[in-house]
C-alpha cells in the first residue's frame, strides 16, 4: 500500500468529522479522486455512520443548552481585536469552547438525522443521506464562533473573486439586499469529498448557508425537509447543485430559495 494512502486511511475518520485543518483536509480529498481504493474506505465509513444514526435515539435539546450555545456564538469576539493582544489563556478557553461546541454539533446533527426521517440530496440517489449529512452538520460547524466565514463582505465584487484559486468552479455569488437578505461572506467547506462553495446571507439573527458545487446530472425538482428545527432547501438546475441551510422559518427560507432559482433561470 502506498505510504500515503495509509495516511490517508488514518484520516478518514477526522475527516468525515469535519476535524481536519483546510490544507489537510484539502489533501484528503485530491487523494480520494485519484485512488478507488481509498475512495471505497470512504464510502464505506460513510454508510457505517449513516447506519450508526439511524439507529440513534432522538433527544432534544434542553432550553439551557440551547440558550448556553447561543451565548457563546453571541459572545464572538469583535474582529477589531488583534490575535497578539488576547491572552494565552483566553486563546485556550476559546480552543476549549470552540472544541466543546463542535462535539455538542456533530450529537445534535447525528440525533437530529437518525430520528428526523428520511433525508435525500436533489433527486435522491445512493448517497443522498451522507451528501444531507455532511451539509446539515456543515451548518451547524459553522454558527461555532469564527467559523461562518472565511471572506467577510457586504459586496459579491469581493466574495466572488476570492473562491479563484481555491476551487475548480466559479459559483455564483448575488446581493438580495433589497429583499431583506444581505450578503454576508463566504467559505470553502467540504461535502462529499471534495471542496464546495458556501455563500453566506443573513435575515435578521438567521444565518443562511448556500452549499452550491457542479454536477454531471440532470435538473432536479425542489426538496424541502426539516430536522430538529433546522430547515433545508435543495435542487439541481443547469448543472449545479445547490443547498439552503438554515434556522429560518421555512416560509422567508423558501422566498430565499426562489430569488436563487429565478437567477439561476435568468443565468441559463
Amino acid at each position: 500500500m502506498p505510504a500515503f494512502c495509509q495516511t490517508a486511511r488514518d484520516s478518514l475518520s477526522a475527516y468525515v468529522d469535519g476535524e481536519l485543518p483546510p490544507d489537510r483536509a484539502a489533501e484528503i480529498a485530491d487523494h480520494l479522486t485519484t485512488c478507488p481504493a481509498c475512495s471505497a474506505e470512504y464510502q464505506a465509513l460513510l454508510e457505517t455512520v449513516a447506519a450508526l444514526r439511524s439507529q440513534l435515539t432522538r433527544f432534544t435539546a434542553p432550553d439551557v443548552l440551547r440558550a448556553r450555545i447561543r451565548a457563546a456564538v453571541a459572545a464572538t469576539p469583535s474582529e477589531s481585536v488583534a490575535a497578539e493582544q488576547i491572552r494565552p489563556s483566553a486563546r485556550n478557553d476559546r480552543r476549549r469552547l470552540t472544541r466543546a461546541l463542535g462535539v455538542a454539533a456533530a450529537v445534535f446533527v447525528g440525533a437530529a438525522l437518525g430520528a428526523g426521517g428520511t433525508l435525500v440530496a436533489a433527486g435522491g440517489g445512493r448517497n443522498a443521506a451522507p451528501v444531507a449529512s455532511e451539509v446539515l452538520a456543515s451548518h451547524v460547524r459553522s454558527l461555532i464562533p469564527d467559523h461562518l466565514t472565511d471572506v467577510r463582505s457586504s459586496d459579491q465584487h469581493n466574495v466572488k473573486p476570492w473562491f479563484n484559486g481555491r476551487l475548480d468552479y466559479s459559483p455564483t455569488v448575488l446581493r438580495f439586499d433589497d429583499q431583506g437578505y444581505p450578503l454576508i461572506g463566504g467559505r470553502v467547506d467540504y461535502v462529499g469529498g471534495r471542496p464546495v462553495a458556501v455563500v453566506v446571507y443573513g435575515r435578521r439573527q438567521h444565518m443562511i448557508n448556500v452549499f452550491s458545487w457542479p454536477t454531471g446530472s440532470g435538473d432536479a425538482p425542489v426538496a424541502t425537509r426539516t430536522v430538529n428545527g433546522y430547515n433545508m432547501i435543495s435542487w439541481r438546475h443547469g448543472g449545479s447543485e445547490r443547498w439552503v441551510v438554515s434556522d429560518l422559518n421555512a416560509a422567508e427560507l423558501r422566498s430565499f430559495a426562489a430569488l436563487l432559482q429565478r437567477a439561476d433561470s435568468v443565468s441559463s
